[in-house]
């Protein structure tokens, strides 16, 4: 339509002009690792406050 490459092509441009993936390094990009510890947090805090619920004796 308007004389673009498809989709699919540009990002496989994209990617194969990233830098290979440091050893050791298990997230690409920083928002990643945030979001992944923002939800870890939550389940841990959710299971603590069930615990914390259990243990004062209210239902």
């Amino acid at each position: 339509m308007f004389h673009r490459k498809p989709i699919e092509e540009r990002i496989a441009e994209r990617v194969a002009k990233r830098p290979p993936l440091k050893e050791g390094k298990h997230f690409e990009h920083r928002p990643a690792l945030i979001v992944f510890c923002v939800v870890v947090g939550l389940i841990i805090l959710k299971i603590v406050g069930a615990f914390v619920l259990m243990q004062s004796g209210l239902r």
